[in-house]
């Protein structure tokens, strides 16, 4: 089965919405929080002690400072596609930490040299991938042999409310799609990866109402990235027919559930060919340098 979702992500609409965000990012980010902070302890479960660690999609850098206090002699790279949401993690590690680096790059074509970490870390940021295949590959051509692969991405059922309710007031996709976990697994084993562990849990994050959740969305960059979307603001009548349709998910206790189906994965990069980059300039992290 395909890697790719069902509907084409637009890459720069992507990259230009968490640029956006980046400075209402950490107000709105309490699930990406909690992810986090569940994702940053599973290495207790394995052995594996880096000397360079690359965070990819790092957003403003939460997980990057958690492993950097975790594994206090190895480099922390951290790596996303917006610069602007980059921009605000480097003004952030400034107040905590030096051993940080940062560079702007996309997961399907990193500019790194072959074989550079012993750690790859990803926490909520795979499924803005277009291609999830290509993405293993770049982070599996990233590790030396043996290295580790940790991820946490969403699944189909997230955000399962909001989809329901859209698709009853408009024919076009107005909520990004998710791999399942089984085929992210597969992808896992044909781009060069051994032994996948993969698992899910659901959590619910409850709102008083559809525009407070919209309104969250929106401030983590989480916008519909749909190449086919929906062009044009959203006008009063549809926003309160979808309003409308949400109200049926009501629970007992007055709130409105927002679902979000999280896997949770690793793999260790085994011996085998590497991909080799396709146009894009790699280099050695020895020249990295911060300013």
């Amino acid at each position: 089965m395909s890697a790719t979702p069902p509907s084409a992500l637009d890459k720069r609409r992507v990259a230009t919405t968490f640029d956006r965000a980046a400075r209402s990012y950490d107000r709105h980010d309490f699930l990406q929080r909690e992810v986090a902070a569940r994702a940053t302890e599973r290495p207790d479960y394995v052995n594996v002690q880096p000397s360079r660690i690359l965070d990819l999609g790092s957003g403003t850098g939460r997980c990057a400072r958690a492993l950097a206090i975790r594994y206090k002699r190895a480099q922390v790279v951290q790596c996303d596609l917006a610069l602007g949401i980059l921009q605000q993690a480097r003004s952030l590690e400034r107040r905590f930490f030096s051993r940080q680096r940062f560079v702007a790059g996309d997961l399907e074509r990193l500019p790194f040299g072959d074989g550079q970490f012993q750690l790859a870390f990803s926490s909520l940021a795979l499924q803005w991938c277009q291609n999830l295949e290509a993405a293993f590959l770049e982070v599996r051509r990233s590790l030396t042999v043996g290295g580790l692969f940790m991820f946490t991405t969403l699944g189909p059922d997230t955000l399962r409310e909001l989809r329901k309710a859209w698709a009853s007031v408009s024919s076009t996709p107005n909520v990004n799609q998710f791999l399942d976990m089984h085929d992210i697994g597969d992808t896992l084993v044909r781009a060069g990866f051994g032994d996948p562990v993969m698992e899910t849990e659901y959590l619910t994050v409850p709102y008083d109402d559809v525009i407070t959740l919209m309104r969250d969305l929106k401030g983590i960059g989480a916008s519909n990235s749909h190449a086919d979307r929906a062009r044009g603001m959203l006008g009063r009548k549809r926003l309160t027919a979808l309003t409308a349709a949400y109200e049926t998910e009501r629970r007992q206790d007055g709130k409105l559930p927002a679902t979000y189906e999280v896997v949770y994965g690793h793999a260790w990069a085994v011996e085998g060919r590497r991909r080799q980059p396709q146009d894009v300039h790699t280099f050695p992290l020895e020249k990295l340098r911060r300013r």
